[in-house]
């Protein structure tokens, strides 16, 4: 999978707030690259950097394997912020404006409000559109100029239920169609059903990066319990595949690779002599796995 933006040690301060120290990472073509993290961590700041919207004191990045940012950024299409449309105008004429002050995509107007769903509304004022719509409207303009790449800040962000699932909708509808797209979000639940490859982070570190299967995999934990606790516990120390083991009341509690199943565990505790009282898969969150990487 060809590489469309490759990011090196990145560093941004604004004073003595770090807002990025030394980020690092690739987002591949065709993906839907998600940048997570809890408010305050970075991920804005990233943004702006890579499209040319602020200068980073530290690193660099790559588009395209190394094309001039100038010719890069007209294959980007971004929304950092909510456009300002006028409420009295449709969405053509709105779209009309917006094509101007970027120089490009006039002749893209219908193009681009089929691809949002919006056609049949190309006339409607701004103002009597819902929330998704409003933000499909917004996501339309960034497609004028047929860019290959959408960098998305926080494009669920205000919007209520119904309009959030609109989003999501789109995003997975634009990215079959064969853009890439970097969004930005604070939510892991957008992250999760939406992104393909993830990167974290907190206070301006990167914490973790790659495919969000792997990134935010759920781990499964068993709960055992025997007469002699320490016995137990003793026996299970010789176990492969237990990747973390602490006390709780009655028992013990064991992180555990894939290959590992209640059925594993109670084999190997019959082969030392111990017969559990107790033992219980127990399915761990991926908002758990979420929050212990965050510590938030």
């Amino acid at each position: 999978m060809n590489t469309i933006l490759s990011i090196n040690q990145l560093s941004k301060a604004y004073g003595p707030i770090q807002a990025l120290k030394g980020v690092s990472f690739d987002v591949p073509e065709g993906s839907v690259f998600g940048i997570l993290g809890p408010n305050g961590s970075g991920k804005t700041t990233l943004l702006g950097i890579i499209l040319d919207v602020l200068n980073a004191d530290a690193g660099n990045y790559q588009w395209f394997g190394g094309m001039p940012n100038d010719i890069a950024r007209r294959q980007c299409g971004s929304l950092l912020e909510t456009p300002n449309f006028y409420h009295y105008l449709s969405a053509m004429d709105n779209l009309k404006i917006a094509a101007a002050i970027k120089q490009r995509g006039d002749d893209d107007r219908l193009r681009v409000l089929e691809q949002v769903g919006l056609l049949q509304r190309k006339d409607s004022a701004f103002q009597t559109y819902s929330l998704g719509m409003k933000q499909r409207l917004a996501i339309a303009s960034t497609l004028l100029g047929n860019p290959k790449v959408l960098v998305f800040d926080e494009p669920t962000n205000g919007l209520d239920p119904a309009g959030i699932a609109e989003i999501r909708e789109l995003i997975l509808k634009l990215n079959r169609e064969g853009f890439t797209i970097i969004m930005a979000s604070h939510l892991l639940d957008e992250v999760e059903k939406v992104c393909t490859h993830v990167a974290i982070l907190k206070k301006g570190e990167l914490l973790v990066n790659g495919p969000v299967n792997e990134v935010l995999r759920s781990e499964d934990q068993i709960e055992v319990a025997a007469d002699n606790l320490q016995v137990l516990q003793d026996a299970l120390r010789t176990m492969p595949g237990i990747t973390q083991m602490r006390p709780i009341v009655g028992g013990l509690l064991l992180s555990c690779e894939r290959t590992v199943d209640p059925t594993h565990v109670n084999q190997h505790c019959i082969s030392k002599g111990i017969v559990l009282s107790h033992l219980v898969l127990k399915k761990k969150s991926l908002e758990t796995k979420f929050i212990e990487l965050t510590n938030q």
